[in-house]
């Protein structure tokens, strides 16, 4: 029963670039024995997904429930993107709820994680792989006093796995003729061999995961512990990553609650974003959400609860290694995206421009793109046809560029007037970027 009295401990588990490619989310010849079994206990969420495509937009959307133009993390944190001053993240939104927070492994949201609200930063977040992470959350889980005599804590633990490069002097790849090609990827000799490589990576992520929650059973009680584990966006391979497709932002969100709250495992179909976290931690907490987070909690679902079938979410990309502004809004069944610049189809980011599978897969990507994108979900899960400008969806189309307009009006987000300029340099006195008027939530969902 979940009660004030017993606000559980919490562990966030996050990796690179996975998507949902796990044999929980359909794809049975992907190598992740640990997570489905993991996932056969648990809630799953079936249509979750990041506020936006690449590593450090994604993170920050992810620990600040709020969106990318509202945080200030528009682009890499290496290209000088960073938190408004303003931002809380979430270690510092439970700290008020009696949290102890650390962080272990990797982050991506500053290039110093001393900045992002831990207590502690075991390896200052740059402890990237999963065998040295999983050690290093043994080490620090093993140090624990017993929960009776100390804090809740709010553990962070991030792995380099699995982004790109996968070489066979790292990983062991699969076998390119057992592997699962989704049908936005061309299936010849190279993807398949790309997906292998790719195999290898999640089998040992896979392993360490499963190294990481041997030591949270071990240390932690787990009537009383909330596991969470996602990814930051979609997997490394053309029209995924880096796009604002269903395979850009749809991301794996698996949470086994504290057994003594007796949830029975699930699948949730309710769409649901990264933004939900940080409401559903502080939920958890026995806190309240304070109104400038644009995410609802996620516990009525966990719960069992159906959820708001019309709900939808918003996503966005603006810098990768390129300027590529595009903004997205979508449901269940449909997704409607606008592109602000011209540009080709597909801008691969440079790992994809390198990979196997670019090499097979020909030019066609290098076409103009549609300003206007409309996907017909129901009927067209991959998102390959386009039916902006079939006059038979025109209702829908214009409510979803609605819903758009009035989202990007209220959260003070530009794009749809002016160009994003990059992101001032940091200097010695100057780390944060400046704040941004937070949205009224209320007045916008009352509109609806």
């Amino acid at each position: 029963m979940r009660t004030e009295a017993t606000k559980p401990d919490i562990v966030l588990i996050h990796c690179h670039d996975l998507g949902r490619w796990l044999g929980t989310y359909g794809m049975p010849h992907v190598p992740s024995p640990n997570i489905n079994r993991f996932a056969d206990e648990s809630v799953v969420f079936d249509n979750a997904h990041s506020a936006a495509p690449l590593c450090s937009p994604a993170r920050a959307a992810l620990f600040t429930g709020r969106s990318p133009h509202q945080n200030g993390v528009q682009g890499l944190t290496h290209s000088a993107w960073r938190y408004r001053k303003d931002v809380l993240t979430a270690p510092e939104q439970l700290r008020p709820y009696g949290y102890h927070s650390a962080l272990i492994g990797l982050q991506h949201e500053d290039v110093d994680p001393t900045v992002l609200g831990f207590d502690e930063c075991p390896g200052l977040g740059f402890l990237p792989r999963v065998y040295q992470v999983a050690e290093a959350t043994e080490d620090w889980l093993s140090s624990l006093a017993p929960r009776a005599e100390r804090e809740p804590v709010f553990l962070t633990i991030g792995t380099w796995e699995v982004h790109r490069p996968w070489p066979d002097e790292d990983y062991v790849p699969g076998n390119p003729e057992h592997v699962d090609v989704p049908g936005f990827l061309p299936d010849n000799e190279l993807t398949r061999r790309d997906i292998a490589d790719f195999y290898g990576s999640i089998r040992q992520f896979d392993s360490g995961f499963g190294d990481i929650l041997a030591s949270v059973e071990k240390y932690l009680d787990t009537e009383n512990t909330m596991v969470i584990f996602t990814t930051d966006h979609g997997a490394a391979f053309p029209r995924s990553k880096s796009t604002l497709y269903d395979a850009g932002t749809g991301v794996t969100l698996i949470v086994r609650p504290p057994r003594g709250w007796n949830v029975q495992a699930s699948r949730v179909r309710a769409i649901s974003s990264h933004l939900d976290i940080v409401p559903s931690l502080i939920e958890s907490a026995g806190g309240t959400i304070p109104d400038e987070l644009e995410g609802v909690s996620l516990l009525p679902l966990i719960d069992g609860g159906e959820g708001d079938a019309g709900r939808v979410i918003f996503t966005a990309k603006s810098y990768h290694d390129t300027y590529d502004p595009k903004r997205a809004v979508r449901s269940v069944d449909f997704a409607y995206i606008r592109n602000y610049e011209p540009g080709p189809r597909l801008q691969l980011a440079i790992d994809l421009e390198k990979s196997l599978t670019r090499q097979g897969m020909g030019d066609e990507h290098l076409q103009a793109r549609d300003q206007v994108e409309f996907y017909d979900r129901r009927v067209d899960p991959n998102e390959l046809r386009n039916v902006a400008g079939d006059e038979s969806y025109q209702a829908i189309r214009d409510r979803y560029a609605l819903l758009l307009h009035e989202y990007l009006t209220a959260t003070h987000d530009p794009i749809e007037t002016v160009r994003l300029p990059p992101p001032p340099m940091r200097t010695r006195d100057a780390q944060p970027l400046d704040p941004v008027e937070p949205p009224d939530w209320r007045a916008l969902r009352a509109s609806r």
